[in-house]
This record gives C-alpha cells, sequence and structure tokens, in this order.
C-alpha cells in the first residue's frame, strides 16, 4: 500500500453517479484556543508548505527594516496572477529600492490564472520573470537586501541574511523546527513543517498585536485580497466574504485559512491535485462553522466534471 492510499480520502470524483477517482490527504482543524478540534490523516508530519509559507517570509522582510505597507506588503506575500496591477505592484516595489525587473531571479513563467495566461499570450506577451506568481516575494526580498546594504545577487542563498530571517519567522509562527529543506519551484528555500504548524502559525499571524510585523502582513492581506491572489481566484473570493479571514494557498493543493477569532484549518491533497483543492476548503469552512451571506462557498466549492462540455460530475468532499 502506497503512503498516499494509507491516508483517509478527502475527496471523491463522480462522474455520471460513478465514482472514478480518490483523492488523499490530510487536514488539521484548530478551535478558537488554537487546540485541535478535528484532524485526518497525519497533520503532525511534516510537508512542504509552498506559496503558504509566504506570509512568514514577509514578516521578514519587515523585519529587515523594509518600509513597505498597505497593497504592496499584500504583494510581497502573495501569489498573484500577473494581472496588470500585479506586475505594476512588483514593479514599483523595486523601483523603491532602486532595482528593475532584471534584478528578479524568478524563472520566466507565464500568469498563474489561466484566463490571465491566455489573455497575455492573445496580447503577444512571452514568459518573463515578473509574470511568475512569486515575483512579489522575491521583489520584496530584494528591497530588504538594498535597505540593509546585503548583497542582491545571491538572496536565495538559504544562508542569506534575508533566509535566515525568513526560516526564523516560519520557525517562530509555528512553534517548530525545520524537519527538511528544499528548493521551491521559484528557486527560493523551502522548509517543512506540519500543517498543524501552519495553522497555529497563520492563527497567530491574526492574533499578533497591533503594529507588529506579524499583524501588519496580516491586515495588509486582509484588507487588500485582490493583490494575493487576484480578481477570479478562490483566496480573494474568501477574505472578502468573511470579515477577518486570512487565507492561502500553495502548490501541490496545500491550503491554510485563519479566522478573527483563532480557529484555523490547514490541509494538503497528496496528490496535489488542485481540483480537489475548492471542495475540501469549503467542506473544512464549513466544519468551523463558516457561513457567507452570498454564494462564496458554493463558487470555492464548485469542482464540476465535464463531458461533451456539459456538467456529468464533480469532484466532492468526502468528510
Amino acid at each position: 500500500m502506497s503512503n498516499s492510499a494509507a491516508l483517509p480520502v478527502l475527496a471523491e470524483v463522480i462522474r455520471s453517479g460513478f465514482t472514478e477517482g480518490r483523492h488523499h490527504g490530510s487536514l488539521v482543524l484548530l478551535a478558537a484556543d488554537g487546540s485541535v478540534e478535528f484532524a485526518l490523516g497525519t497533520p503532525d508530519a511534516p510537508v512542504f508548505p509552498r506559496s503558504c509559507a509566504k506570509p512568514f517570509q514577509a514578516v521578514a522582510t519587515l523585519r529587515a527594516g523594509l518600509a513597505i505597507e498597505g497593497e504592496l506588503l499584500a504583494l510581497a506575500a502573495s501569489s498573484h496572477s500577473a494581472e496588470t496591477f500585479h506586475r505594476d505592484g512588483v514593479r514599483r516595489i523595486l523601483a523603491g529600492a532602486g532595482l528593475d525587473e532584471s534584478a528578479l531571479r524568478t524563472p520566466a513563467d507565464l500568469p498563474l490564472d489561466e484566463t490571465e495566461a491566455e489573455l497575455h499570450l492573445k496580447s503577444g506577451g512571452e514568459r518573463a520573470p515578473i509574470m511568475m506568481d512569486c515575483s512579489g516575494k522575491h521583489a520584496g526580498w530584494l528591497a530588504a537586501c538594498v535597505a540593509n546594504g546585503w548583497p542582491t545577487e545571491d538572496y536565495l542563498d538559504p544562508a542569506h541574511p534575508v533566509q535566515l530571517l525568513a526560516r526564523e519567522a516560519l520557525q517562530e509562527a509555528t512553534g517548530e523546527s525545520v524537519a527538511h529543506a528544499g528548493v521551491d519551484g521559484c528557486g527560493a528555500p523551502l522548509l517543512a513543517v506540519s500543517l498543524t504548524g501552519l495553522a497555529r502559525g497563520y492563527r497567530a499571524l491574526v492574533l499578533a498585536g497591533e503594529g507588529t510585523p506579524q499583524r501588519r502582513v496580516a491586515d495588509a492581506m486582509r484588507a487588500h485580497p485582490e493583490y494575493v491572489a487576484g480578481t477570479r481566484r478562490a483566496d480573494t473570493w474568501l477574505m472578502r466574504a468573511v470579515p477577518g479571514a486570512l487565507s492561502k494557498m500553495g502548490a501541490e493543493a496545500v491550503q491554510v485559512v485563519a479566522l478573527a477569532d483563532g480557529r484555523a484549518l490547514a490541509f494538503k491533497i497528496d496528490d496535489g491535485a488542485e481540483r480537489a483543492r475548492g471542495p475540501v476548503l469549503a467542506a473544512a469552512l464549513r466544519r468551523l462553522g463558516v457561513q457567507t451571506a452570498d454564494d462564496t462557498m458554493a463558487r470555492i466549492g464548485a469542482s464540476p466534471l465535464l463531458g461533451g462540455g456539459a456538467p456529468v460530475g464533480e469532484v466532492r468532499a468526502a468528510f
């Protein structure tokens, strides 16, 4: 039996009334006091948080003395869709440090959002480092380097001062030591912690004292959710619909959410299937008692399967 098969089923793939497949994974829900309210799988085992680590990495830039606020701080913690306002924001962060796009060490890419990628290609656009969804984070790191007189050429080196601050911020917030180190898709250091640690880390962000780096990042993200994700993204929808919610996705179907009162959730779909993220997120939020006055929960949870261009089934949560 594979490790994935040993984990519980978080989502089922139902086509024409037939269970075509299953997505396994782990999940944890925290009560307002930080205790574990519900768990499935192995949420205490280390995972690569991928972009769910970005809020802590943004905390590191503030601790480095970077003077950044509002939508630009949200962009420094983002996995953006490379919409025009995202690209303009990245350029503003870089220009504030006397830099331009050539300083970015993100790989050339297309916009993360499929609609935006199609629009970009139709307009004659090409892959570029600024289009990569992590370019806001990288711009923040570069600006922090300039503010401190640190070298910018090797800002992705795990031993670079800005990366040591990022590691410290992650470990402090999660209450865990890094279990494994790797390299993220954008080339940045990638540090493994548990889902439970991530949920507690996001809880710490929203409950931090006003004016602290942690709270400044959380407040910027919640005030400018479109800069954290994009106009057609679930993180944006959720933070707009649920006052005080802090939501962030990561690659390989990792997701973390913290609510204003300290409730939080984190999960990972073991096979990284993006189609299962929305249904599992909506189900986890409902289990925490989250409701919205509009159709946000339905939008987040919708993952239809098509046959001949028409809906014939869905991916749905299994818990």
